[in-house]
């Protein structure tokens, strides 16, 4: 094969490594070439592991089976690598070295898939949505460094963009997949409640209710194909998450054309014009692929479920925030701070009565998805912002979180969305999300794959060039 190989989609990339057609070895060596190429401007990758991925190549070429064989990825910070420290971003957890990978870790490397680095992400996943660490700064956005890669994936987003890897592995508590995928042109995947195994675990104690209920792990990816792979080798159980259910990974067929409502502004809070053209676009693809794509006004209960969410993730951290607070950094600590300003911690009589808020706006969006199998809208209300808005004053922090706010609420609902491209917008990616019933992946990425076959995928890219000429609308 004469292309450059880190160009080619995952898919391609393991079907090559199965049949023989290109060794796991000269994958993974093209991969780390790209990283020293585009790394240095980008810093996406912050751990590089050349030297294990160069192993677990080896050893893939001497049984190359899998979904995944030889496809190399990123791993969030927060995410365990067995032998390698996790250092959440933080200088004071430099040295906290996992015993083991975390389950996705560890089903994307039975699938034959190699870990080529860690990727960066915001200190402690608290400093903000724009991935900047304390230990080893900032992610830049490869189409424009005016620009976030968004977060707290940002990382991965990035390296996938880029082609310093064809997979990225990060999580999702409110759009730390998605945003970053439609900030960096690609496609990413939050999964349901419990659809796929994990263990956020920092030490021994499990973490608070609402980093149970709300955080899931995602891929991220060039193609919807990709993404596919990629969610069926992570879902299932393990014994490690007992939140893990035994679900399909494709549902049953629903009678009939599928019905999509669409939501342009959900909460009639504002949307920038080129969001609205990339809906538009991305529902044009639909209707063209067969689907009955309906308008609608709003979503159900949205600024009930933004403001639960808000007060129970601020009580969370409250009890805890003089310890983590000093771990984040110079000035890392505003984001939850302006936060914990805008929503103050509420008693425990509150918080159990937000519980019970969030079943009935679960039970609204349950009716509403069952006349609405899918719902597209914005991930990002705005198109790409500059870095660390969020954390300037309470002014930039609710635009950036009123712009987030459908994949908040989806978040708090524990729904499945995926990320996909719909097109360049103004010299940047504009991104668009479908979301769905719970455990419906299968459904949201067939849609996604419509809207990719019609607009097309933009990465992988070369910053450099970029840069220099950004892509026309």
């Amino acid at each position: 094969m004469t292309e450059e190989l880190w160009r080619l989609s995952a898919t391609r990339q393991a079907a090559a490594v199965r049949a023989g057609d290109l060794s796991a070895v000269e994958l993974t060596e093209q991969h780390l070439s790209r990283i020293a190429q585009v790394n240095p401007a980008i810093n996406a990758i912050t751990q590089l592991l050349a030297d294990q991925a160069l192993e677990d190549a080896a050893a893939i070429d001497r049984n190359p089976a899998g979904p995944l064989a030889g496809v190399p990825f990123t791993v969030k910070e927060n995410l365990a690598v067995a032998g390698v420290p996790t250092t959440h971003g933080a200088s004071r957890l430099r040295n906290l070295v996992a015993a083991a990978d975390a389950p996705p870790v560890a089903r994307l490397r039975a699938a034959g898939a190699i870990v080529i680095g860690h990727s960066n992400m915001p200190t402690l996943t608290l400093a903000g949505m724009h991935s900047r660490s304390e230990l080893f700064g900032d992610t830049v956005n490869p189409w424009d460094p005016a620009r976030t890669p968004g977060g707290s994936s940002g990382g991965d987003g990035a390296a996938v963009a880029t082609g310093m890897a064809a997979l990225g592995l990060g999580n999702d508590s409110g759009g730390s997949v998605r945003i970053p995928a439609a900030f960096c042109g690609v496609a990413g995947l939050k999964p349901s409640y419990g659809r796929f195994p994990a263990d956020h675990r920092l030490g021994a104690d499990d973490p608070g209710w609402c980093s149970q209920m709300f955080v899931v792990d995602g891929p991220l990816a060039r193609t919807v194909e990709d993404l596919r792979t990629a969610y069926e080798v992570l879902a299932g159980t393990d014994p490690r998450d007992p939140r893990a259910v035994a679900m399909p990974v494709d549902g049953d067929a629903v009678p009939g054309p599928v019905r999509v409502a669409v939501v342009t502004d959900p909460g009639d809070l504002g949307v920038h014009p080129t969001v609205a053209r990339a809906i538009a676009g991305a529902a044009e693809a639909l209707h063209d692929a067969g689907y009955v794509v309906e308008p609608v006004a709003d979503v159900p209960r949205l600024h009930d479920a933004l403001r639960a969410y808000q007060s129970m993730v601020m009580t969370e951290f409250a009890p805890a925030w003089p310890a983590i607070r000093p771990l984040l950094g110079e000035d890392a600590h505003r984001y939850i701070e302006l936060g914990m300003a805008e929503h103050p911690p509420v008693d425990a009589a509150e918080f159990l009565r937000l519980t019970g808020v969030r079943l009935g706006i679960q039970r609204a969006w349950g009716e509403f998805l069952q006349r609405f199998p899918l719902l597209l809208g914005p991930v990002f209300t705005q198109p790409p912002v500059e870095p660390g808005l969020e954390s300037r004053n309470r002014a930039g922090r609710i635009a950036v979180t009123e712009a987030m706010r459908l994949c908040t609420a989806t978040s708090f609902l524990g729904l499945p969305a995926v990320a996909v491209p719909a097109g360049v917008q103004d010299g940047l990616p504009a991104g668009v999300q479908i979301v769905g019933r719970p455990y419906r992946e299968d459904m949201c990425l067939t849609a996604a794959a419509a809207i990719e076959r019609r607009l097309g995928t933009l990465a992988p890219i070369d910053p450099r060039q970029t840069w220099l000429a950004p892509p026309s609308t």
